[in-house]
């Protein structure tokens, strides 16, 4: 993942290719802080977490766009979106991601909200990067809500 960001780099130059240029730079930006910060080797599993944070940032900036109606700041925010997913693994289906909370419910059957905390640990392992661990938290609360 981390070679392919170097050569989607070089092709976005040599096609003068701005914006994507734009966004590839801030990730090189982001990891390469996140190495010196937090003396972090430079691999997927940090590619990941960084474009995950950038994805989630970006996320956050198109409900406030359209709250202030800048559909135009929305539709070049999503662009952002959609030259980042490239640099992570492929999503799971809601399906396939509640099947997989299905699973660790059995595994550990917890009996309520104070759970919340152990399936989570479970699910992120499970799911980091592959699925939007904001909508992961979101079906697990109404499975233990349900459970109560």
């Amino acid at each position: 993942m981390v070679e392919k960001l170097d050569k989607d780099m070089i092709e976005a130059m040599k096609a003068k290719d701005k914006d994507k240029l734009t966004v590839i730079r801030m990730v090189k930006a982001s990891l390469k802080q996140e190495q010196i910060d937090h003396k972090k080797e430079i691999n997927d599993d940090l590619l990941i977490e960084v474009v995950n944070r950038q994805i989630k940032m970006r996320k956050d900036s198109i409900q406030e766009f359209e709250k202030g109606n800048r559909q135009d700041l929305v539709e070049k925010t999503q662009a952002e979106i959609d030259v980042l997913m490239n640099y992570l693994p492929e999503q799971l289906s809601k399906e396939e991601v509640e099947k997989v909370i299905d699973d660790i419910f059995l595994e550990l059957n917890p009996s309520g909200q104070k759970d919340m905390g152990k399936v989570m640990k479970e699910a992120t392992a499970k799911l980091k990067g592959k699925a939007d661990m904001k909508e992961v938290s979101t079906i697990i609360k109404d499975k233990l809500s349900e459970k109560e």
